[in-house]
């Protein structure tokens, strides 16, 4: 497995060209690929990720470079509080160390009912 591939690899991967690639770090902050060798891009998967994620807001449904930005800020955001929220809850409800199992399967099913909710969103925004 790979952790960081170059511009070329990428541009490969989603069928878009380079300058695209290079455009679009200008435009959504979120970009920011190590350069290595001088100049050298190297991405890892989850600026790939964010990449496809652009690709797919642009091309497929019709974003523009502003509301496609908007976009990911909030999609961001959302994730950040309930990553809050959720720290919040664990922290507040002290549970002792000897009910380690019962708070993995709680967590598990909170992350599952995330990844609901999530997926839920995605869908009505189609």
């Amino acid at each position: 497995m790979k952790y960081y591939y170059t511009i070329g690899e990428v541009s490969n991967l989603l069928d878009v060209k380079p300058y695209v690639i290079r455009y679009w770090e200008t435009e959504f902050p979120q970009l920011k690929p190590r350069k290595a060798e001088g100049r050298i891009r190297k991405y890892n998967e989850d600026q790939i990720l964010v990449l496809k994620k652009i690709k797919y807001m642009l091309y497929d449904q019709r974003f523009t470079i502003e509301g496609a930005r908007n976009k990911l800020k909030l999609d961001k955001q959302g994730t950040e509080q309930i990553e809050i929220e959720l720290f919040k809850a664990r922290s507040e409800d002290r549970i002792p160390a000897s009910s380690d199992h019962s708070l993995l399967k709680d967590i598990r099913a909170e992350l599952l009912r995330f990844r609901n909710t999530i997926a839920n969103y995605h869908r009505s925004n189609k």
